[in-house]
Parts: structure tokens; C-alpha cells; sequence
């Protein structure tokens, strides 16, 4: 079954041709960063301009690289929040318009939920398919979340623990700019780490003991703190410790949440999954146990997409020509 998956949640307009739930054909992004890097963050009405702008290249694109016609796409999938607005209702009426067109089903899907299933894609047919087994633990880092969900069948989440300020991503972007870092803040912060030759400057964790919850926005004040009183600021260590202070927090409750919950898997999504210092803390403490999706597949991506609608599809979760967005979309709730 080949689902043409379509992804403008954000700032990266994407479409994914995907078979069965797993095997990635093609998977075109058209990013935004160099756009948006002059305002310091994401500005949404330039992003949904752009999403108008470069929709239906992608599409064509992504048809193109899968080498597929209209005939051979059996279904078509959208995220449908959450999100910025402006940017679902591109992606949306966009698939609207095709599976009216083309008289296909349409599959409207979470967009938090999709990065959990980047854990599913794989490239090569021939090589061997690994399915990720049940219950899994899912640590979701993003610019928007920060979440432990424990899930116990393909549609089946119970929320853990989730952030009660900053996502992760959040803080990341936030710690760039005080460091004078640019944006996007996490890969900045990372390379700035990596230059700090072992220097780290130690910052607070929030604990928060008892739970699975996170905050980070304390953290960020710390280190403001520690840039408005030195006379010499050390960028790097103070990224090093801004970065060893968040992966420490999200390795260790997640670590407390896999064993306690006795998950078979432990799966890290989003954006921030990309983090290098964090898949190799988690690799240490889960070893086989852990499984993180390639880089291109952590950050916004349609082939998720298409992954999480088959899954979808399958128990019978298929949209009518109705289909709205939901900015504010609850994974729990909306399975």
C-alpha cells in the first residue's frame, strides 16, 4: 500500500511517499531555516506563505524520486495538528483537494504522534525490518514537547510525564540566544558543546522528584544568571553545561520510566532526538533496548507521516472531506 503523506505542521513543507507503514520511497523537505533565521525563531505568517509557495514542488518532487504515478498511490495522508494554523490548513486542503480529486481515502494525522513512528522507517527493502515491540516506552523531544508516553498498542498511549514549562526544544532555542548562538538553537548549542574541550560550567536540574515531569525554564534563568554575572563568558562550557543539564534530566527519568513500567522498548522522537550527546547518553544507559530513527527522520518529516497513516488506515481511522486542523491536537485524546 502506497500512502502519499503530506507535513506542514511547522516551517518545513514535506511530502513522503511511503509502502506499508515502514519503507521510505522518497521523502522531500523544503526547508525554511535560512527564512526564518533572521527573525531568531519561527514567524508563522511567513511560514504558511512558504507552504503555499512550495507545496505542490514537493509533491511532484516526491512522486518523482519514489518513481510512482497518481495510479499507484493508494491513500493520502496530512498531519492535522498540531501546529501553527496557517500551516496545517495548507497541508490539509491541499490533501483535501487530492483525495477529492483522485477519489482516495484521506488519513488525517497527529503530528507527535507521526515522530514516534519514524521508529518504523527503514530505506532499504531488502535489509532486515525491525518492528518495535510492545509496551514501548516514547521519549518525545521537540521544539513544542517534551512527553513520556508509555504505549501499549499501535493507537494505545498513556501519558507519563510531560513538561510544565519549556519543551526541551524551546529551551534550547532559548539558551542560543542568550549565548548569541542563531537559530535553530539546538545545533547551534551542540557544535558550541563540542568546542568546549571538557569545559563544563554546571547548571541546575529540575528533579522534580516523584514524577516524570520536566521544567526547564528555571534552567534557562540559571543561565542567564551565570552570563549577567561574568565579566568573561565562556560560551562554550556554558552551552556544555546547558546541553549535559538537559540530556542528563530526559536519560535519567526515562531510564526510572523503562524500568518501571517494564517497556520491551525504548524509542526517542522528535527533533531534539537528533542531539548527539543524547542518543549516545541513552545508547549507554538502554544499549540494545533504545532505538532512534536516522537524523533526517528526528526533525519534521513527511515519511513519518505516512508511516503513523497506515497504522491508521489499517484500524480503520480515515477522514472525511470535513477534515479540519487542530493547532492545540492531544496525542492521548486523539487516538
Amino acid at each position: 500500500m502506497n500512502i502519499l503523506a503530506i507535513e506542514t505542521s511547522c516551517d518545513e513543507t514535506s511530502a513522503a511517499v511511503i509502502a506499508d507503514g515502514y519503507l521510505v520511497k522518497s521523502n522531500i523537505v523544503a526547508s525554511q531555516i535560512d527564512i526564518h533565521r533572521r527573525f531568531g525563531g519561527v514567524f508563522p505568517e511567513v511560514a504558511s506563505r512558504q507552504h503555499v509557495l512550495a507545496i505542490l514542488p514537493t509533491i511532484e518532487e516526491s512522486l518523482s524520486k519514489a518513481q510512482v504515478g497518481w495510479e499507484d498511490i493508494d491513500a493520502i495522508a496530512v498531519t492535522k495538528g498540531p501546529g501553527l494554523v496557517g500551516s496545517l490548513l495548507v497541508g490539509v486542503n491541499t490533501a483535501k483537494g487530492i483525495a477529492w480529486a483522485r477519489d482516495l481515502p484521506l488519513i488525517g494525522s497527529n503530528h507527535i504522534e507521526g515522530h514516534i513512528y519514524a521508529n518504523w522507517l527503514q530505506e532499504d527493502p531488502n535489509a532486515p525490518r525491525h518492528i518495535p515491540q510492545f509496551p514501548l516506552l516514547a521519549l518525545i523531544v521537540s521544539g513544542g514537547h517534551t512527553e513520556l508516553i508509555l504505549m501499549k498498542d499501535h493507537g494505545v498511549y498513556e501519558r507519563l510525564g510531560r513538561t510544565l514549562d519549556d519543551a526541551a526544544g524551546e529551551a534550547f532555542d532559548k539558551a542560543a540566544r542568550i549565548l548569541g548562538l542563531g537559530f535553530p538553537g539546538g545545533p547551534a548549542i551542540q557544535k558550541a558543546a563540542e568546542k568546549a574541550e571538557g569545559r563544563e560550567f554546571v547548571l541546575p536540574r529540575a528533579e522534580l522528584p516523584g514524577t516524570f515531569n520536566f521544567s526547564f525554564s528555571g534552567l534557562k534563568t540559571a543561565l542567564l544568571r551565570a552570563v549577567e554575572s561574568s565579566e568573561n563568558v565562556d560560551v562554550y562550557a556554558l552551552a556544555n553545561g546547558f546541553q549535559e543539564s538537559v540530556v542528563d534530566i530526559l536519560v535519567r527519568k526515562t531510564v526510572a520510566a523503562a524500568e518501571q513500567t517494564a517497556a520491551k522498548e525504548v524509542v526517542i522522537a522528535g527533533g531534539v532526538a537528533a542531539n548527539t550527546r543524547l542518543r549516545e547518553r541513552i545508547k549507554q544507559e538502554l544499549g540494545e533496548k533504545v532505538r532512534v530513527p536516522k537524523f533526517e527522520y528526528c526533525t519534521d518529516n513527511a515519511a513519518m507521516i505516512g508511516g503513523l497513516a497506515y497504522y491508521r488506515y489499517i484500524r480503520g481511522k480515515t477522514d472525511q472531506l470535513d477534515l479540519d486542523v487542530d493547532p492545540n491536537l492531544d496525542l492521548v485524546v486523539d487516538a
